[in-house]
């Protein structure tokens, strides 16, 4: 029996700055694709930190973490290294493995993240949630 098709999903465009916005203070996420728009493959997003700023703090999770650094430099932890990333550096963090991102620089510092598999973004109102109770601090 031949197996159906997969639905049709209609192509995204969005111009710079576009798409859904999670701002948390001196962080700010902004969703380019997520759930039905990816089939629940991978989840796009930015992340653009202010300076001197912290991020979600020492986590980990089973979905691989993709970034890409658009601008400025982000410091990650992948395990127990802290490794300054600058514009155009590439991190993968295979799922399960502990990490942090943060811009410990005085200019402020952008990621594009895929997160695989997706579905991401369904986490995203207790994450504002939570940073609006934990405001980013300035990195020790």
């Amino acid at each position: 029996m031949a197996e159906a098709a997969p639905a049709r999903r209609a192509p995204i465009v969005l111009g710079p700055a576009e798409g859904r916005r999670y701002p948390m203070g001196r962080i700010q996420a902004v969703f380019k694709a997520d759930g039905a728009e990816s089939a629940g493959r991978y989840s796009i997003s930015e992340w653009w930190l202010e300076p001197h700023t912290t991020g979600p703090g020492a986590h980990s999770h089973p979905e691989d973490d993709v970034f890409y650094v658009l601008e400025g430099t982000m410091t990650f932890l992948a395990d127990d290294h802290w490794t300054d990333a600058p514009a155009g550096s590439f991190v993968l963090v295979p799922g399960g493995v502990t990490h942090d991102f943060e811009n410990r620089s005085a200019a402020r510092a952008g990621v594009l993240n895929i997160s695989v598999p997706g579905d991401f973004e369904t986490r995203m109102p207790g994450i504002a949630e939570w940073f609006k109770n934990h405001p980013p601090q300035p990195p020790s």
